[in-house]
């Protein structure tokens, strides 16, 4: 039952490790760099909401000065 094992070298075994690794490593950074891509497009469009919230707060109280210069 031994004689009929198939044999794998340390070469291959090692090479096989590094391959797995390299695979490894590769998932990892991608799973950052999805991260990172979500957390900043989140960022831009919070600030894009808060500029949004402050020209429409500026024309309000542009409107409210001139109604009470009117008055």
């Amino acid at each position: 039952m031994n004689s009929e094992r198939d044999h794998i070298s340390r070469a291959e075994i090692r090479k096989d490790a590094v391959q797995d690794s390299v695979d490894a490593t590769i998932n990892a950074v991608s799973a950052v760099g999805s991260t990172l891509t979500g957390a900043v497009r989140d960022i831009a469009h919070t600030i894009g909401g808060l500029a949004t919230d402050l020209f429409e707060i500026r024309a309000a109280a542009r409107r409210a000065s001139n109604e009470h210069l009117q008055d």
